[in-house]
């Protein structure tokens, strides 16, 4: 395995296992033992780093794939433009609205469902849940796109061999 497949795995695994165990572990366990509003709040505290995580992680994967050739590039290419465009997008677009949204809510708690304010943060969550679910099953195509280009040989250093 030459250091450039090394690279391009270890950036999509560390941004599909940050993004997992964000999504279906940390998240679910603040909320289940914290208030909606401190939950909520320490959620808020933690995107601009998730975030960031994301798409460094993305950027390195992006890099090492223009560099590298081989079976699945081009379909590699497309599915972590796709994951870096969606998750750019909550980070710069989505999540800098619901943060507003967030303070025109006094609590999570009191505030009616039918709040103008929580019917437009429930609009954005809902987006933004499904875009992070989309990039995490393309983070998982991809580890099975590099699992299947290494088991067949068909990685860079295998090809020059």
């Amino acid at each position: 395995m030459n250091i450039l497949h090394c690279i391009y795995s270890l950036a999509i695994s560390c941004w599909l296992g940050g993004m997992t165990l964000f999504t279906f572990v940390l998240t679910p366990t603040l909320f289940a033992s914290y208030s909606r509003d401190v939950a909520g709040g320490i959620v808020g505290i933690l995107f601009p780093g998730y975030f960031r995580f994301s798409l460094t992680c993305g950027a390195v994967a992006l890099l090492c794939q223009l560099i590298r050739k081989g079976r699945f590039a081009m379909a590699s290419l497309v599915i972590i433009g796709a994951m870096l465009l969606l998750t750019a997008v909550q980070a710069f677009v989505i999540e800098p609205r619901a943060t507003a949204l967030k303070r025109s809510i006094a609590s999570f708690e009191t505030t009616s469902p039918d709040d103008p304010s929580r019917i437009q943060f429930r609009k954005l969550h809902g987006i933004s849940m499904a875009a992070n679910l989309t990039v995490i099953a393309g983070g998982v195509v991809l580890v099975v796109l590099a699992t299947l280009q290494y088991a067949s040989g068909s990685t860079p250093s295998r090809l020059k061999s």
